[in-house]
């Protein structure tokens, strides 16, 4: 998944010394910014900054012998959209990257700049209630204006680390709503082969709490790896297993194998539209994406254990308690011989063996929602893909008619094959302890601007209102 991240500009009062790290970077010019109305806060230590702000997120473990059971868990933003700064609160960044005054060599970076441990997730379009994770696209500012925000989230586990999915010979099952999501939209709920600590060393003393170590089978070059300086220039490349990229028209699942220094970029994945199964998945299909639907993958293996040979990933789908058959009459299946099939090139990273190995150490649930600026989602959605025209999927056409899309996951389960779901009982197996209501929200989130964030100036466009217990200064023009 090759994703395009729009940073928010936004500043915090906690701030504690660490190795910067995000993917895309902007210039930041204060012009007016938001201050309390009271004294500053202290700094704080990485770990109680951090765990401030976690949006809480009920998740549940699964075995056949005793149902599901809930688990109070988190989720935490990618790196990118925290702020950067000097202790004298100067951007580490610049228009074409880091600071290289500031930011020379991989220690003196660590020794120069801050990282904010707390991001205000409203105001990157991100909610949890219960069990239910609502990601918006866009947020709106007081003017009624659209402003990208294009989160991505990663699930912590009770530890300050990543939670470590080890999914080979289970299943994973959850619930989706994609009913706000037009063409060119993608919602994706994916696992990559991430460190389980973020990679959390002497320059990132925060890792996985400040959503550092981000890698995927694009091996993208990012300005920071593991959240420590990219001196080097090189891409970060991991085992990367798509469970669901979709919007209401068209979805795919996909596995991405990986060696040391290359991956599979393309995937043996599934499309149903792509197989020629055109009214299947849709608004109004046999899956209806107008409603909620649940979404369960299984990861089987040669010999039906958790340490055999991945073999199989099987997509079924439930809606109002009831399985649906699958496109294919055969089944919605990626086998071995499907995948190295694909002409993709799995074949050469060692396909579904290769995957199912990632699988079975662990890896790292991911979520998203983003939109294509150059290819408009067409390899998702358009021609042989989806129904979408070649240019609905432009995101300037999203902005302006489609402002509050967005995507809504909940019921995330995994376990034991069979475990994780039960015909004609709702979306789940019976749970050992009642699990949260869930609540969604029906417009999206206002834009505020928090403390030291921009809040006017000339040219400025960003929100203008402060968050409460902050008032807007001018600090020059």
């Amino acid at each position: 998944m090759l994703v395009s991240l729009f940073v928010i500009w936004q500043v915090y009062p906690r701030v504690q010394k660490m190795a910067p790290s995000f993917r895309s970077v902007l210039t930041i010019a204060a012009l007016a910014s938001c201050r309390f109305a009271t004294a500053q806060n202290k700094r704080q230590n990485p770990d109680d900054t951090a765990d401030r702000y976690h949006p809480a997120l009920t998740v549940y473990k699964c075995t056949t012998a005793g149902g599901c059971v809930a688990n109070e868990r988190a989720v935490v933003i990618d790196w990118n959209y925290h702020w950067f700064h000097t202790a004298d609160w100067l951007s580490c960044t610049t228009a074409t990257g880091v600071n290289a005054t500031l930011c020379p060599d991989q220690a003196t970076c660590a020794e120069n700049c801050f990282v904010q441990g707390d991001s205000n997730y409203t105001n990157n379009g991100v909610s949890t209630s219960g069990d239910a994770l609502t990601m918006y696209q866009y947020t709106i500012n007081e003017d009624g204006e659209a402003q990208n925000a294009s989160p991505r989230l990663y699930l912590l586990g009770d530890d300050g680390n990543y939670e470590m999915l080890q999914l080979l010979g289970k299943e994973l099952t959850f619930t989706v709503d994609l009913s706000t999501l037009p063409c060119g939209e993608n919602a994706a709920l994916y696992l990559g082969e991430m460190d389980k600590t973020g990679g959390r060393n002497d320059y990132n003393t925060g890792g996985a709490k400040f959503g550092s170590g981000y890698c995927d089978a694009q091996c993208p070059v990012q300005n920071w790896k593991n959240g420590t300086l990219n001196f080097d220039g090189s891409g970060y490349c991991c085992n990367e297993m798509d469970i669901l990229e979709a919007n209401s028209r068209a979805h795919s699942f996909t596995p991405h194998p990986c060696n040391d220094n290359d991956c599979d970029k393309g995937g043996c994945g599934l499309n149903p539209y792509a197989q020629g199964h055109t009214n299947y998945y849709g608004l109004g299909g046999t899956v209806d994406t107008s409603k909620p639907f649940t979404v369960i993958t299984q990861f089987i293996t040669d010999d039906g254990t958790t340490t055999g040979t991945l073999t199989t990933v099987n997509r079924r789908y439930m809606q109002n308690g009831k399985l649906i058959d699958p496109a294919n009459p055969k089944g919605d299946l990626i086998t071995t011989e499907s995948c190295n099939a694909a002409g993709s090139g799995a074949e050469k990273f060692g396909g579904l063996t290769t995957m199912g190995k990632a699988l079975g150490r662990g890896m790292v649930l991911t979520f998203a929602i983003w939109n294509d600026a150059s290819g408009y989602m067409n390899w998702l959605d358009a021609g042989a893909n989806g129904p979408c025209s070649d240019t609905e999927g432009n995101p300037a056409l999203i902005a302006q008619k489609n402002p509050r899309t967005h995507v809504i996951f909940s019921n995330i389960r995994w376990g034991d094959i069979g475990s994780t779901f039960k015909p004609g009982a709702g979306n789940g197996s019976t749970t050992t302890k009642s699990a949260p209501t869930t609540t969604t929200t029906t417009s999206a989130p206002a834009a505020t601007q928090t403390h030291y964030g921009q809040c006017g100036g000339i040219g400025y466009s960003g929100p203008k209102a402060c968050a409460s217990g902050f008032k807007c200064t001018k600090l020059n023009d």
